[in-house]
């Protein structure tokens, strides 16, 4: 007879045989079932999903066997059940979420298997486990701090897995030791667990602040670069287009005063006018036909460098207004004259 047509039976105890090969999914079909016990013995199959159906069950237990491949999703059906013991066996893949809504549970021992990735975040919700062991297995990521709220949880062990991050600190996890985390060399926390302290968020954050102050900073310097080249090739440029033209005043809308006029005002230039000299230039003092107070920069065109602080100047002292600088009137080049080449004439302020 098959053990799928015993309608009524309430309880299956196999452990402790050599039974081999694998767990009937026939077994699903014996709805009534309330204990199911498959332990030690030799099965080396995959659980059924069938086993879902057992929506009655309130213990099951297949550990030490050969047991493998994935744990069912349709576990997370049993809705009953106070024991699952997967422990000691091959199973692999993660552990299902599903797990996380079997409000009865009491006894999850998973360890001693090949269960890789996080721990479910769904395992908060197991509000009556008091027995939950992971250990032994290849679990990453941290420790969900929603386990906290397992009042009742009186053992857990995550021992000998790859788990990372802060161990939680409330609720169940006020009186467990650090044998409780042993091998996880990624894990952090409280110095009674005999492990390395956590970086605080502060600590985080202000890194992060200075990463990115600096990367703004090193933004503003590469911006502010690429500016003032642009800006010298713009300027190289049209100081060569001028450069070439005879007699052009550069900003056409300023006043012209032409060499002869500017000669005449200074008393050609005499020594007595000079109010100050430059690496390219000397500053004399001058009044026009008209009476108006001025003072005349000239350059020297035969000296390197000349034309382009000529230009330079120019741009700059247009471009500025200050209670301390004196009123440009015009400038303008001329190089048909050996001497003196190059005026900037501005106002004399008085």
């Amino acid at each position: 007879m098959e053990l799928g047509n015993l309608k009524k039976l309430q309880v299956l105890d196999l452990s402790q045989n050599e039974l081999t090969g694998s767990v009937s999914s026939c077994l699903g079909n014996v709805t009534s079932l309330r204990h199911l016990n498959l332990a030690y013995n030799r099965l080396n199959s995959r659980l059924p999903a069938s086993l879902g159906d057992l929506r009655d069950l309130i213990e099951f237990n297949v550990s030490s066997n050969s047991l493998s491949g994935h744990i069912p999703l349709e576990l997370g059906n049993l809705k009953a059940v106070t024991l699952i013991d997967l422990s000691k066996n091959d199973f692999s893949g993660k552990i299902p979420s599903t797990l996380g809504g079997l409000a009865e549970l009491i006894n999850l021992p998973l360890a001693h298997n090949r269960l890789e990735g996080p721990i479910p975040d769904s395992f908060g919700k197991l509000l009556a486990l008091e027995f939950l062991d992971l250990s032994y297995n290849n679990l990453s990521g941290e420790i969900p701090k929603s386990l906290e709220a397992l009042v009742y949880l009186k053992y857990m062990n995550f021992s000998f897995n790859k788990l990372s991050g802060e161990i939680p600190i409330g609720g169940p996890f006020v009186n467990v030791t650090s044998q409780s985390f042993l091998s996880n060399d990624a894990l952090c926390g409280d110095s009674r667990f005999n492990i390395k302290p956590c970086q605080t968020k502060s600590t985080k954050k202000s890194r992060r602040k200075r990463v990115l102050i600096g990367l703004y900073t090193l933004l503003g310097i590469g911006s502010l670069f690429v500016l003032v080249v642009g800006y010298v090739v713009l300027r190289l440029r049209k100081t060569k287009k001028n450069a070439s033209q005879a007699d052009v005043c550069l900003v056409k809308e300023h006043e012209r005063i032409s060499y002869y006029e500017l000669e005449h005002a200074t008393e050609g230039f005499n020594e007595s006018n000079l109010l100050g000299t430059g690496s390219f230039s000397m500053v004399y003092k001058g009044i026009l036909k008209d009476g108006t107070l001025l003072a005349a920069k000239v350059f020297n065109v035969q000296l390197e460098g000349a034309f382009k602080s000529f230009d330079t100047e120019c741009e700059i002292l247009w471009n500025l207004r200050h209670r301390n600088l004196t009123k440009v009137i015009t400038s303008c080049a001329n190089l048909r004259f050996q001497g003196p080449g190059v005026g900037i004439h501005a106002q004399w302020d008085t």
